[in-house]
């Protein structure tokens, strides 16, 4: 039987400062808890009798069989899928300043959705670290854990000062931004290293960081010329412009 007590836990972890003051993270559906379990240390796994015994090899601290009712009360999903996991939240990575892989940079993302499906796309197309800088939504809230799908067991997101990372990183290292006014990204030579930087959803990449852009890409509508859309979404210019690089890969 799930306890009150541990309810009110769980559902205490959809704030910041009560996951930094836990050191948990929450995670729901068989393919997240399922893509994190050999990732992160689970401290409390509860699920239906049908997962548990679909799944008798998983491991945890503390392992509870619940009623859908059960799990209904501590999820944050409208529809509870068999099974919820708390995490312990990860030591702080360090971010790489090589240059010679293809990283992604987020300058104040806001949306957790769009985070989360940053990292998703991020851990389709092999980038294994994501840039944040200090005004990115977090990681580890359930929304972004949702969206991700299990990337987040895969891509490293990693919180900076970022105009003061991007500075850091070797002279000649290639720096791309997404504008609405730069090269195409499709005759645009493109190199499979660099840092590629993706802006707010409403205001786009900050001046500070601009300056240190080396290469403004476009990515045009179709037909040009034509009346559209103002911009596109992030997460999906994200998609867009990791697919044009690892496309020139092949």
């Amino acid at each position: 039987m799930l306890s009150k007590a541990k309810i009110k836990l769980i559902q205490s972890l959809d704030a910041k400062k009560n996951r930094q003051a836990e050191g948990l993270f929450v995670a729901e559906g068989p393919k997240v808890v399922g893509d994190l379990l050999p990732h992160f240390s689970c401290i409390l796994l509860i699920a239906t009798n049908k997962w548990l015994q679909d799944h008798p090899q998983e491991k945890a601290d503390e392992i509870i069989e619940v009623t859908e009712d059960e799990l209904r009360k501590a999820s944050f999903l409208k529809t509870p899928q068999q099974v919820l996991a708390l995490f312990r939240l990860p030591l702080p990575a360090v971010p790489s300043t090589t240059g010679e892989e293809l990283m992604l940079a987020l300058d104040d993302v806001q949306d957790p959705g769009n985070l989360g499906t940053i990292i998703r796309i991020a851990d389709w197309f092999g980038i294994r670290q994501i840039i944040c800088s200090k005004g990115c939504t977090d990681t580890f809230s359930p929304k972004v854990i949702q969206a991700t799908m299990g990337g987040i067991a895969r891509v490293q997101v990693i919180y900076v000062e970022l105009e003061e990372w991007l500075q850091s990183l070797p002279e000649g290292t290639p720096v791309y931004g997404t504008f609405l006014e730069g090269d195409n990204i499709y005759s645009t030579p493109l190199q499979q290293r660099g840092v590629i930087v993706m802006g707010n959803e409403g205001n786009g990449i900050s001046t500070a960081v601009e300056r240190i852009v080396t290469q403004r890409l476009f990515i045009p509508s179709y037909p040009q010329g034509c009346e559209t859309s103002e911009s596109l979404n992030v997460a999906i210019a994200t998609a867009i412009t990791c697919a044009e690089f690892r496309r020139r890969r092949y």
